[in-house]
């Protein structure tokens, strides 16, 4: 009997829900209890205010047609509030579907980026891209080409690159072009079978020919390549060019020789070496020969039929002016030469033109030398200013001692207004 009445206050049965207890409470006349709210609740014994007593006992039943009539109204305060909880289903249970979408969107790009890196093969057959951003090799692995911005601090006064930095840029993409190539060993441009010989590439001879001069913030594009020279040597010219306009900038060639690295002597290209360096040779020239026999030879005797001679003695290599080969870099010789003895008359209003020059011996770090330049007179007579004509200019760089470095030959033209590429 206890169970059953514990039973059912915790588990009401069917009829004995709220409301049938409130039907079960009216007496006959069809009035509610006073502890019955008109919701059939029983409502709380917390009694109203004064004020509100006074006034309840002031109102009376309506009545119709003799019956009194319960109104029925509704209090906010007394209503109850149920949480509403939506039913568990399979759909409610998954997660949020834009966010499933978005981080599969994200992996998928991820992947695909990772995949463009590892397995990228260029469009065309003939083109082989240095993945180190070296440059590339192009016409069927036969050319090496780069590319090069003019820097603020590689310009010159007048606002144009210095030749030392084209030659530096000519000198930069030879380096690369046997590196792409795998054909460099652990010396300086030198191949595998010349490190395993102890032979180390020296320059003999560079001609250029310089159409203008690129300003800083333009970019020159810079196409490289070698032939075969004589017995024992190898060509190497250049072709650079203006990136957007494709005009031409310089054009230059060298021939270069091997030297062993102990005994500092010349020596012959071995077949091993040949096998090398023999699939990349092409014959195509950058300067022609008839461009060539134009060009200004160096002379037996710097000084016959001089106008004006000038000289600067006790020049020492600095440590930066080395390469790794321990001798002085062949760039560092063009300084030398232009910067430390050519008249300033002549560097102020005339820009170089073209240049040749043999390499005759090497430069060590404890060489002192002296630079010689005399200025041959007008080689073009332009207009009736004489300081507006071109002129030539013989170079001598030798030791104190008496023995010939360089010999050069350079030619010089009055400075032009520089054209960009939009104006070329």
């Amino acid at each position: 009997m206890a169970g059953s009445l514990a039973a059912s206050a915790f588990f009401p049965g069917p009829g004995s829900s709220p409301a049938a207890s409130a039907r079960s409470s009216m007496n006959a006349t069809g009035e509610l209890p006073d502890n019955l709210s008109v919701r059939g609740i029983v409502a709380k014994p917390n009694p109203p205010p004064a004020s509100m007593q006074v006034k309840a006992q002031a109102q009376t039943l309506p009545k119709v047609n003799g019956t009194k009539v319960n109104l029925k109204t509704v209090n906010p305060d007394m209503e109850e509030t149920v949480p509403h909880s939506a039913p568990k289903t399979f759909y409610n249970q998954l997660p949020d579907w834009s966010m499933l979408l978005a981080a599969i969107t994200t992996i998928f790009l991820a992947a695909e980026k990772q995949w463009t890196l590892l397995d990228w093969k260029p469009k065309k057959p003939d083109m082989l891209v240095d993945t180190f951003g070296f440059g590339s090799i192009i016409q069927d692995g036969m050319v090496f080409r780069q590319n090069f911005m003019i820097r603020s601090y590689e310009i010159g006064a007048d606002r144009t690159a210095s030749i030392e930095t084209l030659m530096n840029h000519l000198q930069e993409t030879a380096l690369n072009h046997v590196r792409t190539a795998g054909l460099l060993g652990d010396g300086f441009g030198a191949t595998p079978e010349m490190s395993k010989r102890n032979l180390i590439w020296v320059v003999s001879k560079i001609q250029l020919l310089v159409e203008q001069y690129p300003a800083w913030g333009e970019t020159v594009q810079v196409d490289t390549w070698v032939a075969a020279a004589g017995k024992n040597g190898m060509r190497r010219d250049w072709h650079v060019r203006d990136y957007y306009s494709g005009r031409t900038i310089l054009r230059a060639t060298s021939v270069w020789v091997m030297m062993h690295k102990k005994t500092r002597r010349l020596s012959k290209m071995p077949d091993e070496v040949r096998a090398e360096i023999g699939p990349y040779f092409n014959d195509c020239s950058a300067i022609t020969e008839e461009q060539s026999e134009k060009l200004a030879k160096t002379g037996n005797k710097v000084g016959d039929d001089a106008t004006e001679q000038f000289i600067r003695k006790g020049l020492t290599p600095r440590w930066g002016d080395l390469d790794v080969n321990q001798h002085v870099n062949n760039v560092k010789y063009i300084g030398w030469i232009l910067e430390v003895s050519a008249p300033i008359s002549v560097l102020e209003k005339h820009e170089l033109a073209s240049m040749t020059l043999d390499y005759r011996k090497e430069c060590g770090r404890d060489s002192v030398l002296q630079s010689l330049t005399t200025v041959s007179g007008e080689c073009t007579s332009i207009g009736t200013d004489k300081q507006a004509s071109s002129i030539q200019c013989d170079h001598l760089l030798q030791l104190e001692s008496g023995a010939d470095i360089v010999k050069a030959r350079t030619q010089w033209r009055p400075k032009r207004p520089h054209t960009t590429a939009g104006n070329a």
